[in-house]
């Protein structure tokens, strides 16, 4: 359903006559896309430096890595014999509401909150839900009576995600199965792992040496939109040679200057998602380390780097970044984890156009050769992990009318195929779906010149504006954010002539090809009304239910 021309975003101020509410705290279940994908394995190269030349000791280091893999594994999976768990790892691009995600399960799930597809809680065979101490002391807890604090009395959305952190909810449920209620406890555990998605795109780097790292991050850097951020850095690189004398300042320098074009890539007027290394977004206490001092180099002479030049310094300290930080996040979290979602906020790379999708795209090829999906055997699984599911959630889905959920799983869809293309093979399944952690809108429809319009219905942030009309956070209103195309392939079609200077696209109207404008507002977290012993209610939401049931629905069968 379309307006007439123009009234994409146009706030629409509604009466209690006019308005009449579609849904209030979900959606109707929908069939979610599904493909099968497989996962590259990551081989590590590591560098020895102790003698003064680089020297490759990837077998040793492999076994090595490979046993510690083996004995953690087997550490946990005793430890499951005992009291049963599952380790969920939540990730996801800038901005795309893992925080939230976490925070709306936890709530809906300790508070009765509305979920109807989660058909553990549904049928009633879950007796008991409760938060528990988290298995690794070592490890920041996931503050989650902070975080829904925010989002439920401040009305706030928390910060996003800057460190790994970690949350343990207990499920005592009854079998479905009478033979299973003999034998289990009844009991699971579900170890939730939060992590920056900017620290997933760095393990690619694992199979990567200084020079190919170098390669491929000029050649980005070089193209497209990219090219006008990164013009400071290049510019000095120009003025360097990689085989001069290594001199700290102007390395410090390149790497500031390298950094300031990441940030600038990150923006939401930018929202590029291909950005590793990802530590130099988030340093934290590794800040001014040199470990996070170096920038890639362009055109690097072939053989191996003179010693002491700036080459040689560059990559000995590309291969510490690898060596102290990527290296043990893949051994101590991600090489652990059962299950995985990865959160996409798909909506906001296709408002801010052509590059931010395609690059969207890239980011997901490169998370999803990451993985090592599938399913092992009861004997290989004391000794191996896989990820038996992943999740690709697009969120935001309560910033578009129902009308368009499917629309946006099938582009979501369409994204991660080309990503699968990419990395080849079949494996574990992968699901696609639209989701909103938390409903910050409600649905109506108007009447337009004689013919219902659908509508949202909510407070867009202090700050937003909408046709010229700055809202002060406080005052709701209704917006039609415009249609996404029927047909995937049509908004892949489009943007790619645009990238290959093409000419114009369609004119409006022109045939299937026309692609309506669309323009995303961001909207504050819904009012929730307390109980008098305090915030119980549930938190509205669309299709988290159907995403705990396919996540680890069937862990409590």
């Amino acid at each position: 359903m379309r307006p007439a021309a123009g009234l994409e975003n146009r706030p629409v101020h509604l009466s209690a006559e006019r308005a009449a509410p579609y849904i209030a705290f979900g959606s109707p279940a929908r069939t979610s896309s599904r493909i099968r994908v497989a996962a590259a394995r990551i081989s590590a190269h590591v560098i020895d430096f102790s003698r003064g030349k680089p020297r490759r000791v990837s077998f040793l280091t492999r076994m090595s890595d490979d046993a510690k893999l083996a004995l953690d594994t087997l550490t946990d999976r005793a430890a499951g014999l005992v009291n049963p768990s599952v380790r969920l790892g939540v990730t996801g691009l800038s901005r795309a509401g893992k925080t939230v995600f976490i925070s709306s399960l936890v709530h809906n799930l300790l508070n009765g909150g509305r979920l109807p597809v989660f058909e553990p809680v549904r049928s009633g065979r879950v007796s008991k839900i409760r938060l528990e101490p988290q298995p690794d002391d070592a490890v920041p807890r996931f503050q989650y009576e902070d975080h829904i604090t925010a989002l439920a009395r401040d009305r706030v959305w928390p910060d996003s995600t800057r460190a790994i952190s970690q949350l343990r909810i207990t499920l005592d449920y009854e079998s479905a199965s009478g033979w299973n209620r003999m034998f289990s406890p009844g009991r699971l555990s579900i170890d939730i792992v939060d992590y920056p998605g900017e620290w997933l795109l760095d393990l690619p780097l694992l199979s990567q040496d200084y020079r190919q790292f170098s390669a491929a991050t000029v050649a980005r850097a070089r193209s497209g939109i990219r090219r006008e951020l990164s013009a400071e850095w290049l510019a000095l690189c120009d003025t360097t040679q990689a085989g001069a004398e290594a001199d700290e300042a102007r390395t410090r320098a390149l790497a500031d200057a390298f950094t300031r074009y990441l940030r600038a890539c990150r923006t939401d007027e930018r929202s590029l998602s291909t950005l590793p290394p990802g530590r130099f977004l988030m340093p934290g206490d590794l800040e001014g380390s040199p470990a996070l001092t170096f920038a890639p180099l362009p055109d690097l002479p072939d053989g191996r780097a003179a010693s002491g030049s700036l080459h040689a310094m560059m990559e000995r300290r590309y291969e510490a970044y690898k060596t102290h930080v990527v290296k043990p996040f893949f051994r101590e979290h991600f090489a652990r984890l059962d299950r995985q979602i990865v959160l996409v906020d798909a909506l906001q790379a296709i408002n801010r156009g052509p590059e931010a999708l395609l690059d969207l795209e890239n980011a997901l090829a490169d998370v999803m050769g990451c993985f090592q999906p599938g399913t092992n055997s009861f004997l290989s699984s004391f000794l191996t992990r896989r990820i038996d599911k992943v999740l690709i959630a697009a969120t935001k889905a309560d910033h578009l009318h129902h009308e368009s959920h499917d629309r946006l799983e099938r582009i979501t869809a369409r994204i991660v195929a080309r990503a699968v293309e990419r990395i080849g093979g079949s494996g574990a399944g992968v699901e696609v779906m639209a989701l909103a952690s938390v409903r910050a809108t409600r649905e109506a429809t108007v009447n337009h010149d004689g013919h219902p319009l659908p509508v949202i219905v909510g407070t867009p942030i202090a700050g937003e504006r909408i046709n010229g009309e700055l809202f002060d956070g406080e005052r709701k209103t209704a917006i039609f954010p415009g249609d996404l195309p029927r047909d995937p392939d049509t908004l892949f079609r489009k943007h790619a002539d645009g990238l290959a200077g093409s000419g114009p696209g369609p004119e409006p109207d022109d045939g299937p090809d026309h692609l309506p404008e669309v323009n995303f507002v961001r909207f504050r977290p819904p009012h929730i009304e307390e109980t008098g012993g305090g915030l119980k209610l549930s938190v509205p939401h669309i299709r988290l239910d159907r995403a705990m049931q396919f996540l680890f629905g069937d862990r409590l069968a």
